[in-house]
């Protein structure tokens, strides 16, 4: 037996329905949003410029469109060292970067992308996350109106490319380097003019003489921008930077506008992104040292145990008067060095034998 059925009721319950998933449905997905990202980096740059991207994807893939992610490159809207203040005053809401480019408005956040002799990745992370780094760093950042993440590492870094070798300290008297942070300043001390250019600036300054040697980051991003063909010798280590942690940071009145769903997506991004780079830095580097040999006959050299030895010397010095600059930066430099020799401890019984175990047998 059949029963009528009632349209205005089944009209009626649709909209009732269609009304209370509205009001239940996810913030996020109450309305659009499109947000415009500036970088410090090169369109499309392997690594440093696609981190930014698959960001980008991440956070429409998990959002299913709701909130969009445009990635302007160095340059394109703003210059590479202005992403802080675009995003800081709110003419972008988003940067993605290296830390220390923003040494200029505080000597602290050096700590948190890589500072001589610091941390490599692995033990970065476990300060940031484990050891008291996020704390500081968003009590740092929120000076400025922002909220950083970690969401990429680029792992230990090459020490540089010269036109010259570097057989003693005297080698670094007048030499004319591109290297940000502190690093820099380790090597002014030694007598270099040290420099901070974007990378998009490097080879035409190393093939114009503007500069003698540079540093940039390791065999993959190395070999992308051709420095094998303005320079002969390759040094390392990265003493300088050995675990470079690289940053997504949000303008704040942008970050507190978004749902606790929404900026759960974008933690969660960055998080994805800053361990699927560190694998793929260790992944590429390798391959494409091995071209940078084998094809293009690059001179790899390491520094010699004197000049380790006057690099490290120096820049314990160098740490140290930066941490006398300000209080924030000396409970900084305090919780980096503890969170440090935590890892260190439990290095030298674990990956440090290990590895020099596997070189052996």
């Amino acid at each position: 037996m059949s029963k009528k059925i009632d349209r205005r009721a089944v009209i009626g319950g649709l909209a009732t329905g269609t009304a209370a998933a509205a009001v239940s449905a996810p913030a996020y997905a109450q309305g659009k949003r499109r947000l415009k990202m500036v970088t410090t980096w090169p369109k499309n740059f392997p690594g440093l410029g696609t981190a930014p991207e698959n960001i980008a994807k991440r956070v429409s893939a998990m959002t299913d469109g709701q909130i969009e992610i445009k990635i302007y490159a160095a340059g394109e809207l703003v210059g590479a060292f202005e992403s802080f203040d675009a995003v800081s005053t709110g003419t972008a809401d988003m940067y993605n970067g290296a830390e220390y480019y923003w040494q200029g408005k505080s000597t602290a956040f050096n700590f948190f992308t890589a500072v001589p002799f610091g941390m490599t990745a692995q033990e970065l992370n476990a300060w940031i996350d484990f050891g008291g780094g996020r704390r500081l760093w968003e009590e740092l950042s929120a000076k400025f109106n922002v909220i950083a993440f970690q969401s990429a590492n680029t792992g230990v870094q090459m020490g540089g490319w010269f036109n010259k070798e570097i057989t003693s300290l005297d080698g670094f008297k007048g030499l004319k380097i591109r290297m940000p942070g502190l690093g820099g300043e380790v090597m002014r001390r030694l007598g270099a003019a040290a420099v901070a250019l974007p990378g998009g600036e490097i080879f035409p300054s190393m093939k114009s003489g503007a500069i003698d040697a540079s540093e940039w980051v390791g065999p993959w991003n190395d070999l992308a921008f051709g420095f094998h063909q303005v320079a002969e010798y390759y040094y390392c280590p990265g003493f300088h930077e050995p675990g470079a942690g690289l940053s997504t940071g949000v303008n704040l009145d942008v970050w507190n506008s978004l749902s606790k769903s929404q900026q759960e997506i974008i933690r969660n991004a960055c998080a994805a992104e800053n361990a699927s780079t560190t694998s793929e830095y260790n992944y590429k580097n390798a391959s494409a040292l091995d071209t940078l040999v084998k094809k293009h006959n690059v001179k790899v050299r390491s520094f010699s145990p004197e000049i380790m030895q006057a690099l490290k010397q120096t820049s314990d010095k160098v740490l140290a008067e930066a941490a006398a600059k300000d209080p924030f930066t000396a409970k900084v430099f305090e919780s980096f060095k503890a969170s440090l020799a935590n890892s260190m401890a439990w290095g030298a019984r674990s990956e440090e034998p290990y590895t020099l175990a596997r070189r052996q047998v």
